[in-house]
């Protein structure tokens, strides 16, 4: 027995050595492939740190993730794995000048895979080619020269909106409502339907899809993805209803083929004489349409939420807007001059946006293994710049918790640290249309309401947009001159 015994342990014994001579040797050929990957950790397997990285922004505060990690591995850059995937994140002005500096050199779009299966137009080639069609269709579009035509359409939207949804409530929730602003004007701007009915019918399941776009790609019923994938094929059912009534309409001469992005992708056709399916079309307006309006409408909150908390810059701004409402004859509409007298007012924005970033960050893909602040960064890693790495940085930003509009004045942030809208070549062509919207939202609410927070204490969630937990409940009072 002692005999069987023996030999069983000496067996055992051998296998753990060789198991672990094994588990040691393949460490070692991998630190020899790869000596220097950045400091970090990766988490659970699959699973990664994916949920401290989306949870800590629905905690209210999205900066403690990356923060945390700079402290204790690098403040240039560290590994992670978010959503299934192994990701460096690069931090600082640095980090983003040099991702937005080398994109199709050393690095490349990229999306997760939930975007991917939640568009699925794109799976046919990739995300990245579906982005660059959608890059050369947008600038006729979005470049400031043909935008100034929208500022009047913009403000008789934005009086409607007011008129319905505002005047005479002494209550309201400003986030749901910010939402049916930008989305009534995206609907406009993008599809020419500005009914307000046919607006919600398509608005309603676009929280849900927004919500889940970037989440774990776990299609389960009840999860984000796939009430997400649920709610985009509610949106396209309805969108493709657009598109066939809109192809009838150009044919019948109803329709203008200039009057919106829909009938520009309809009677436009790529280098090869080809036209988009309804299906490619109907993918793309449905990231216009999340695009136009979700960080906007984000962006619109906190700026009502800052006002209330600052009645010193509510002033100020009140009293820039009221001097262009002076100006103006009797029901004649903002035009662009009255844009550019904003300066003060977009100023305040422009801080609302470094305090509360509506896109936190954005993913990019390596191209080619490359070296990095000395650390190897491996071919088809993922990469990620956040916002809050140089905005809420001190060193970007003195005294970063402070609420300063004047830090805009002159020249502005040092390049790369403000960077709301990305950077680069893939920085948001909807720069100049959100800043049109939201000043057009800004000059009509000052110009009718005074307000006061009824949640002081109100958290803040990311879930991916910065959002009030509780929609940013607000007492309307009576306007007071400035």
């Amino acid at each position: 027995m002692e005999f069987f015994f023996l030999c069983g342990l000496t067996l055992f014994t051998l296998f753990v050595f060789f198991s672990l001579f094994s588990i040691v040797s393949y460490a070692c050929r991998t630190n020899a492939s790869q000596p220097n990957l950045p400091p970090g950790k990766t988490g659970l397997p699959y699973i990664g740190e994916s949920l401290e990285f989306l949870s800590t922004g629905r905690n209210g505060h999205p900066e403690k993730f990356i923060y945390d990690r700079m402290a204790k591995f690098s403040s240039q850059v560290f590994r992670t794995s978010i959503l299934g995937e192994a990701t460096a994140v690069f931090c600082g002005a640095a980090g983003n000048k040099f991702l937005f500096s080398n994109e199709t050199k050393l690095v490349t779009a990229w999306w997760p895979n939930s975007v991917n299966k939640i568009f699925p137009s794109s799976t046919q080639t990739s995300s990245k080619e579906e982005s660059k069609k959608m890059r050369k269709l947008l600038p006729n579009f979005l470049k400031p020269e043909a935008l100034q035509r929208y500022v009047g359409m913009m403000d008789t939207i934005a009086q409607r909106h007011f008129e319905s949804s505002w005047e005479g409530q002494q209550e309201v929730s400003v986030f749901p409502l910010a939402k049916n602003y930008t989305f009534w004007v995206a609907s406009k701007v993008f599809l020419s339907i500005e009914d307000p009915k046919h607006v919600a019918k398509l608005g309603d399941p676009f929280n849900v899809l927004a919500s889940g776009i970037i989440s774990i790609p776990i299609d389960l019923p009840g999860t984000p993805f796939n009430r997400a994938i649920k709610a985009s094929n509610l949106i396209r059912k309805e969108l493709s209803a657009i598109i066939k009534q809109r192809k009838i309409d150009l044919a019948e001469k109803k329709a203008s083929p200039t009057q919106d992005i829909l009938s520009h992708m309809l009677l436009t056709s790529d280098e090869n004489g080809q036209y988009m399916n309804e299906l490619d079309i109907a993918d793309k307006i449905l990231g216009l349409l999340i695009g136009g309006h979700d960080t906007a409408s984000a962006a619109i909150t906190f700026i009502v939420k800052y006002l209330a908390e600052l009645p010193e810059i509510y002033q100020k701004v009140q009293s820039e807007q009221m001097e262009i409402a002076k100006s103006k004859a009797p029901g004649e509409l903002l035009n662009w001059d009255d844009i550019q007298k904003m300066k003060y007012s977009w100023n305040v924005a422009c801080e609302v946006m470094r305090l509360a970033p509506p896109l936190q960050g954005a993913f990019r893909e390596a191209l080619n293994e490359f070296i990095y602040s000395g650390f190897t960064i491996p071919k088809g890693w993922k990469l990620y710049w956040s916002a809050n790495s140089t905005h809420r940085n001190p060193e970007c930003f003195p005294e970063p918790e402070k609420f300063d509009p004047s830090r805009f004045e002159g020249n502005g942030p040092a390049p790369y640290t403000f960077v709301p809208f990305g950077g680069g070549p893939r920085m948001c062509p909807g720069k100049e249309y959100a800043r049109l919207e939201i000043l057009v939202f800004m000059h009509n609410i000052v110009k009718r309401f005074n307000w006061e927070k009824l949640l002081p204490d109100e958290n803040i969630i990311v879930d991916p947009m910065p959002m009030p937990a509780k929609g940013l409940p607000v007492r309307l009072l009576p306007q007071t001159t400035a």
